[in-house]
């Protein structure tokens, strides 16, 4: 279109031919903005009305090539999911139980001339209680000391709050943490919770806790990080959080980016031990390169990531080997191929790429060796043939287009994309990262933005150890109660005992 509006009717050549080929270029300029624009038109219509699950309905009709192009699998796309209907679930056994017996009534018994119990018959309910506030009182005895004539007062020592000069407790102070970036609650609605539990907590107090607290934490990072950047693999990604510009009245973009390390080693028996897992999250006022590479300029192995180009300059040192993730290459198929009423080329590219994961479905709790074997005897033929259908088709369509786009994103980075099948530590994608980053989307829906830096890096930190706790099955607030309330005292060169993977907590 904006070709047409800058058109010079007077520098037109005359020739016929020369004329033509001038409406030939006009006309592909025009084919290819009409395409993006219908392509982003539907994709609004399918933010705000469609589904959101990620599979197609109906198998796509594939096409009668001219050339002898691989035939995409016709036996992957996933037509419709069917409800399992189950029975009342049943209470976990290691909740807490109450007993009620009943009985029979005098009047009851009275009916009969002899009574002999022969059993009895048990349901369950599940129960609960509201929280509660409690206000501890720690009384610190004071003595008048007295030796070789002189005399002091001692008074036993007691540190009732994590936080200097604060008379929150460990407890409240992990309820607070876990309601904000578990539970995605705003301080304000924190506030009339414990409003409706007797007491005035003014946001500003639970800010203020919500930040110190978060920074005593901090001494973690440090720990957590160089676990994190010592796994096998590692995954990177990063998501946006408005950061409140101070004095302006509106925000700017910053981002968190997140990193999780995972994998497996091989043992002294010749088996493999799965490396502990762990995300860190890094908050940063803007999306600049430098931010990654000064997170990683210490390590060394896998990185899995998207095609963003910061990374490029990583990968060039030579010491950090891309992995390309699948789950941003099938994204592009199925944008494309959820618009289209008649399933064509996108539905065909989703199609080999469920191939794939049919062949990962089968190996997902196999060591890495196995894993390697199966994809090379697997994986690879199909990927040979993927890779001709991308090449046969690629130049067909319009590279600006979003089919084309997709296209061009596969052949663009498929070493990377690949890449997982030369090793049996390396996934197909960045999904476990994508997953421990879903809470911090979650929470800017909440709180809308953080109001100053400092409040970004706490929530760096909080999002790190409750997610690392999330891998691990660690329930978020006995962790948190009892760390907060034992770090004050724990030694510096013993800190990584606190850390959510080697934590055991103390009665």
């Amino acid at each position: 279109m904006h070709a047409f509006a800058t058109l010079d009717i007077q520098k037109l050549p005359r020739d016929v031919d020369a004329l033509l080929g001038v409406i030939g270029d006009l006309h592909h300029q025009y084919s290819t903005i009409l395409e993006s624009l219908h392509q982003q038109l539907q994709n609004l219509r399918r933010l705000h009305f469609g589904a959101t699950s990620e599979k197609l309905s109906g198998q796509p009709d594939l096409f009668v090539h001219t050339e002898q192009l691989p035939v995409p699998p016709q036996d992957l796309i996933d037509v419709r999911y069917q409800r399992q209907r189950k029975g009342r679930p049943s209470l976990p056994k290691d909740l807490p139980r109450e007993r009620v017996e009943y009985d029979l009534s005098e009047t009851e018994k009275a009916a009969f001339d002899r009574l002999e119990r022969i059993g009895e018959e048990v349901s369950e309910t599940l129960e609960f209680t509201p929280a509660k506030l409690t206000v501890i009182e720690h009384v610190r005895a004071k003595y008048a000391c007295h030796k070789d004539g002189d005399s002091t007062i001692r008074t036993a020592f007691a540190q009732p709050s994590p936080l200097p000069k604060s008379n929150a407790g460990a407890g409240l102070l992990a309820q607070i943490l876990v309601a904000t970036f578990a539970d995605h609650l705003p301080l304000h609605r924190q506030e009339l919770i414990f409003r409706r539990h007797g007491v005035e907590l003014p946001r500003s107090t639970l800010c203020e806790w919500k930040l110190a607290a978060g920074e005593l934490l901090a001494v973690l990072r440090a720990p957590l990080i160089a676990h994190t950047l010592a796994a096998p693999r590692l995954h990177s990604d990063d998501t946006t959080m408005p950061l409140l510009e101070g004095g302006r009245g509106r925000t700017k973009t910053a981002r968190m980016w997140g990193y999780l390390g995972a994998g497996a080693r091989p043992n002294e028996t010749g088996g493999w031990v799965d490396y502990p897992r762990s995300v860190v999250f890094e908050f940063t006022d803007s999306r600049e390169g430098k931010y990654p590479a000064r997170f990683l300029r210490d390590y060394q192995g896998y990185l899995q990531a998207d095609a963003y180009s910061a990374y490029d300059a990583i990968y060039r040192a030579g010491k950090i080997i891309e992995v390309g993730c699948f789950a941003h290459c099938r994204r592009k198929f199925f944008e494309v191929a959820k618009t289209q009423k008649t399933p064509g080329l996108a539905a065909e590219g989703v199609g080999w790429i469920a191939k794939l994961y049919r062949i990962e479905a089968t190996i997902r709790d196999k060591p890495p060796d196995e894993k390697l074997k199966v994809r090379q005897a697997e994986a690879v033929p199909v990927l040979a043939n993927f890779r001709r259908w991308l090449e046969g088709h690629y130049p067909t369509l319009l590279p600006q287009g979003a089919l084309g786009e997709a296209f061009g994103y596969a052949l663009n980075h498929w070493q990377a994309l690949t890449r997982y099948t030369e090793s049996g530590i390396l996934v197909p994608d960045n999904n476990l990262l994508e997953s421990a980053m879903r809470p911090i989307a979650m929470g800017r829906k909440a709180y809308l933005f953080a109001g100053a830096e400092r409040g970004g890096h706490v929530a760096a930190t909080l999002y790190s150890l409750l997610g690392t706790c999330k891998l691990h099955g660690i329930e978020p607030y006995a962790y948190l109660k009892d760390v907060l309330r034992r770090l004050p005292g724990q030694r510096i060169d013993r800190l990584a005992e606190l850390l959510p993977f080697n934590w055991k907590p103390v009665a």
